[in-house]
């Protein structure tokens, strides 16, 4: 059976419109980008008094293979960076949201503590593991969501959509911090993210060349400016 993406973007963008003003990007030929029977849908957007929201959806293998990622790379806030990723493929659903250590000096005590009773909720559905150890895991908050199964839809989506929520409302009373010094953690990030590789920029790489994958990833998804 296939499955279609279920909507966190447009969940999360229905949710910053409502506090923040929100201006999408230009990404030009990006937007849609094609190849090999895999094809990229990228939205993006400038939160204004937030930072940069992503949406991306990918289709594969005849329409078997459906992925969704959100990610809210935060530059006002001190708070962690977001990451929803959402793969449906032959009958089952993989979903992780993850919160990765970029912040300069804060603590988000309330917010890891939110995120754990969510992932403590699903406790009994099958735990998602990467095969191999990468980069990231050593900035990667244990609190971070992810589950893996089939026929679990209703369950994985409620958890997406409750960490998105929490996510925004802990962000929306953290505390102010030097956008240009978190911008330069983002971009650490991304940069990292791009030269170490992972499943998405290995896949963007492959099929659209480096130059077009450093692109997309630090200028599209993580909202890194001059990323040429």
């Amino acid at each position: 059976m296939k499955k279609k993406t279920p909507g966190f973007g447009e969940y999360a963008l229905q949710l910053l419109s409502k506090n923040y003003t929100v201006k999408p990007c230009d990404l030009g030929s990006d937007a849609c980008l094609s190849a090999k029977g895999f094809s990229f849908d990228t939205e993006a957007y400038d939160v204004d008094g937030l930072g940069h929201l992503c949406i991306m959806k990918m289709k594969g293998l005849f329409g078997l293979m459906n992925m969704e990622t959100v990610i809210l790379s935060v530059a006002d806030k001190d708070v962690p960076l977001f990451n929803l990723d959402w793969i449906g493929v032959f009958g089952k659903e993989i979903q992780i949201v993850e919160l990765y250590d970029n912040q300069i000096s804060f603590q988000p005590d309330s917010l890891l503590q939110a995120f754990q009773k969510i992932k403590d909720r699903d406790a009994e559905l099958q735990d998602y593991k990467n095969d191999e150890a990468r980069w990231y895991d050593e900035i990667l908050y244990p609190c971070s969501y992810g589950k893996t199964g089939g026929k679990v839809s209703a369950r994985l989506h409620r958890a997406a959509r409750d960490c998105t929520r929490v996510f925004l409302a802990r962000a929306a009373k953290a505390p102010a911090c030097d956008p240009e010094k978190k911008k330069e953690k983002i971009r650490s990030f991304a940069e990292r993210l791009f030269e170490e590789g992972g499943p998405a920029v290995d896949m963007l790489t492959k099929l659209f060349g480096a130059d077009t994958a450093r692109r997309v990833i630090l200028g599209h998804m993580y909202g890194v400016k001059n990323a040429e």
